[in-house]
């Protein structure tokens, strides 16, 4: 059974003068029922993430500032987003969306969250539109409840998971693997445990064979027995903050190498979406769509 993280709040908490980025996560499942790729049976609403397990990658100071609402203006600027309570709860419902996301893929081989990825969250702040670090968050609670052994994040989201980086740094039980570009945000990139760093308008070619020469060989050797896939889309040409030029085929093959290297290898996977800025909302809904299709194809 494919189960699908989705509420109507990871859409409508957001303020109207940033919902256009965002409207992609109400978007993408409307487009996927309408196509008749998944049914309301595959949706579920996850659970608000919890004080303690906000804690196991958070610290408490930043924690109390999101709680009471006293970031500082200097602070709220480096997220990017208004920050109000309902942004919060928000947060909080996607991270740990994300978490069920894996503990159904550890029962069905994968799962997917419309949301997520917010990889620039460090520990103590937030940034580039991320409060709370959902994969990091998932990957502490499954190492802690003893739900995993060792887990790899795959992050090809354009821009490099720099929260990632920091917060898993020498964890010997997460190897964090970021393919992204090399002059985009952030422009200070803690080192992950495998950089790949990509020139302005690498296309599918180069893309595709570097990532299919990497990803099986630290699979193999690191042997995870869960993976987050960071899905972003604005690898695309048409993205306005991206700079690589992968097509929209290019960007399904992508999802494909790393799905089926995965399935392939007998490790679940959990799926979030990342980024994704074209102009036409349409076109970043259709690459994001284009993973689910991918997972059809590998579990039917």
């Amino acid at each position: 059974m494919l189960k699908i993280a989705y509420s109507p709040l990871f859409c409508h908490a957001v303020p109207d003068s940033h919902r256009f980025p965002m409207a992609k996560y109400e978007l993408i499942p409307k487009k996927l029922l309408a196509d008749g790729i998944i049914t309301q049976d595959n949706l579920f609403h996850p659970q608000l993430l919890s004080e303690n397990e906000i804690l196991t990658t958070h610290t408490p100071n930043y924690w109390h500032k999101l709680k009471t609402g006293t970031l500082s203006p200097q602070e709220i600027r480096k997220i990017g987003l208004p920050m109000s309570k309902e942004l919060v709860k928000r947060e909080r419902y996607i991270a740990h969306g994300t978490y069920e996301c894996a503990l159904y893929a550890k029962k069905y081989g994968i799962s997917l969250s419309v949301s997520g990825g917010t990889h620039h969250a460090f520990a103590d702040h937030g940034e580039g539109f991320c409060v709370f670090n959902d994969i990091c968050i998932a990957s502490h609670l499954l190492l802690n409840r003893k739900e995993a052994r060792r887990i790899m994040i795959v992050d090809l989201d354009v821009h490099q998971g720099n929260g990632n980086a920091s917060i898993m740094a020498n964890h010997p039980c997460v190897f964090v693997f970021s393919m992204h570009g090399k002059k985009n945000y952030p422009f200070y990139k803690p080192p992950s445990d495998l950089d790949i760093e990509l020139d302005d308008g690498t296309g599918d070619e180069m893309y595709l064979a570097i990532l299919g020469e990497t990803l099986p060989k630290i699979i193999h050797e690191f042997d995870p027995d869960m993976l987050f896939y960071q899905a972003g889309v604005d690898v695309l040409a048409t993205d306005k903050l991206g700079k690589l030029s992968l097509s929209m085929a290019g960007c399904y093959e992508r999802d494909k190498l790393v799905l089926t290297t995965a399935h392939k290898a007998g490790i679940p996977v959990a799926v979030v979406m990342g980024g994704g800025y074209s102009p036409d909302i349409e076109t970043v809904v259709e690459a994001h769509c284009g993973v689910f299709g991918v997972v059809w194809k590998i579990i039917k």
